[in-house]
């Protein structure tokens, strides 16, 4: 299908500005690994993933696993745009019976595959996921994104060794590759080295890209639709908190809502 990039980075800005709106509404969420993974789920989005919003639990469709599920105002401003959430779901972010839960959960919202909640088990569902579809025949994909933080998560591995060994070609990961996690720089926390080296030493297809370039994030993601004999796993090296000044690689805001002023500042800068 043909891809128009500058309507993609539009559409990235528009849920650049509802993510920051609704944590500020909430007065709570985490806007920097939101902002980071955006441009990534617009990319998937708009390019050949298979999905119809008006039957979101058709059962032949592609499936996106958001496994850092606490970056859910992400996947939320997505489904937004594509008509499945309404203003009222978004402005009722993290509230009690709210549609759009603090972590993804597919039992509250349509569009959401997966249920998040520790990190670590998001590579294994879509695993299991992957298999399904291979045993039922079906051409469907299965996308996981990952935190690069979630990489220190022994599980990750475990079943990256598993997609190996089972050659599950329908089975592609995004590792939003940010460098910051929940109480600092990765460097400082515990550094997980080159992270793609590590999935192609565990027999994986890798590429890696600058994770803000829609160029690039459209050539990856086609890149991995048309690799059908081994997992592929995109490496996008991205801003934590991208495209507000205030938040970008600063590590206070993982999971801080900004105040009225730093709302005002935002909006501003993402015009």
């Amino acid at each position: 299908m043909g891809v128009n990039i500058k309507e993609l980075e539009n559409t990235a800005r528009n849920c650049r500005k509802n993510i920051v709106q609704m944590i500020h509404k909430a007065g709570a969420g985490h806007p920097g690994g939101s902002l980071s993974a955006i441009d990534l789920i617009v990319g998937l989005y708009g390019t050949d993933f298979r999905f119809d919003v008006n039957n979101p639990n058709w059962s032949d469709r592609d499936r996106f696993i958001m496994s850092k599920g606490h970056a859910s105002p992400a996947v939320y401003s997505m489904l937004f745009e594509l008509g499945l959430l309404d203003q009222n779901d978004i402005d009722t972010f993290r509230q009690l019976g709210s549609t759009c839960q603090g972590h993804v959960d597919m039992k509250w919202t349509d569009g959401v595959d997966f249920s998040a909640g520790s990190l670590g088990m998001g590579l294994s569902f879509g695993i299991g996921c992957a298999l399904a579809a291979r045993m039922d025949q079906s051409q469907r994909k299965i996308w996981v994104m990952i935190g690069d933080g979630e990489t220190q998560e022994g599980q990750i591995w475990e079943a990256a060794m598993a997609a190996d060994h089972h050659k599950i070609g329908n089975l592609n990961i995004i590792v939003d590759r940010n460098r910051i996690q929940n109480d600092d720089f990765m460097d400082v926390q515990m550094e997980i080295g080159n992270i793609g080296n590590k999935f192609s030493s565990f027999g994986w297809a890798v590429k890696e890209i600058n994770g803000h370039d829609m160029h690039e994030v459209v050539s990856a993601i086609n890149w991995a639709s048309d690799n059908n004999t081994e997992p592929c796993a995109i490496i996008a090296h991205t801003v934590k908190g991208k495209g507000v000044s205030f938040m970008e690689n600063n590590p206070s805001f993982h999971g801080k809502a900004p105040d009225d002023n730093e709302l005002a500042i935002a909006m501003e800068e993402l015009s």
